[in-house]
């Protein structure tokens, strides 16, 4: 029976380049081997196929049989399918070719669709996968390498990383349109510290901020949170009356156009942080990881919202 487990590419060669030039020697010096070299090829694949695969041609050549025709066929296969395959791994090898996983912060993901819209439509033949999450889910991905790239506003400690600036990050006080403090232009400290004031989850960046921002108002006086679950429910409920915000320009920029909300004017306002582009320290980008990155720090913050 045969026992294609056994043949070899050298083999298979050996039988295409008879094929190709018509007799051993000339094969031989195609692929530079010996007559001999070749004739030991062709016997052991012959025993692999328990048939025989040349016969003497005219004025001495050789020539295939129906058997070994049809081993061609084969042979002819795989070396098309080994070019195919040599042309994607040297794809992806460039970063033509890959899958890269970026994590953002939730207050990113009012500008993250755009970015990975831009990024798919730059690198067709990359799938850009999108995640997004909380501050501490985000560090999460980072640390269990379940995510590639990372957007937010401030580099994680743990696990180390690498982190490239990317654009302004301002942060604002917002209120519904007609609330007292709209009218006053310049809100004084003591104002705000007089309003409930909504926020997010604890140890969200958002509410980290604001921590810091009240307590330099106040002066180590208390001021009433109310806390709520993400950004949308923090402007719905500002929209409501609840309160006034603190919050990320950049999740409230059609809401301000429409005249949903207003910005409030006050000291130290607004506050601008950075956005940054991070991945770990000790994990080197895959080809297709470094392309992305390129491109999304190329841009300069171009993608942020105005």
């Amino acid at each position: 029976m045969p026992k294609p487990e056994a043949v070899t590419l050298k083999q298979l060669r050996a039988l295409q380049a008879v094929a190709e030039h018509g007799s051993l020697t000339a094969a031989a010096e195609a692929i530079r081997l010996t007559p001999p070299a070749v004739h030991s090829q062709l016997r052991q694949l012959e025993t692999s196929f328990n048939a025989r695969l040349l016969e003497r041609g005219p004025q001495g050549g050789a020539r295939l049989t129906r058997q070994g025709e049809a081993v061609l066929v084969g042979a002819r296969a795989i070396e098309t399918a080994l070019e195919a395959c040599a042309d994607h791994v040297r794809a992806i090898n460039e970063g033509m070719e890959g899958m890269v996983t970026l994590g953002v912060v939730a207050t990113a993901r009012y500008f993250a669709p755009r970015l990975v819209a831009e990024l798919q439509r730059a690198f067709s033949t990359v799938d850009v996968i999108l995640r997004v999450g909380s501050r501490d889910e985000i560090v999460n991905a980072l640390a269990s390498a379940s995510v590639d790239l990372a957007i937010m506003g401030r580099p994680p400690r743990h696990p180390e990383v690498q982190a490239t600036v990317l654009g302004p990050h301002p942060y604002i006080l917002i209120a519904r349109p007609g609330h007292p403090l709209a009218a006053q232009g310049r809100v004084a400290p003591e104002a705000i510290m007089a309003q409930p004031v909504v926020t997010r989850e604890e140890g969200s960046g958002t509410r980290i901020l604001l921590e810091r921002y009240l307590e330099r108002l106040g002066r180590g006086r208390p001021a009433r949170v109310i806390e709520v679950d993400g950004d949308e429910t923090m402007k719905q409920a500002v929209m409501a009356g609840l309160g006034i915000a603190l919050i990320s320009r950049h999740t409230v920029i059609e809401e301000l156009r429409a005249g949903r909300l207003v910005e409030l004017e006050a000291e130290a306002l607004p506050l601008v942080r950075q956005w940054f582009l991070v991945h770990r320290a000790d994990t080197a980008l895959s080809a297709a990881g470094r392309r992305v990155h390129g491109h999304i720090v190329g841009r300069q913050g171009g993608f942020l919202p105005k």
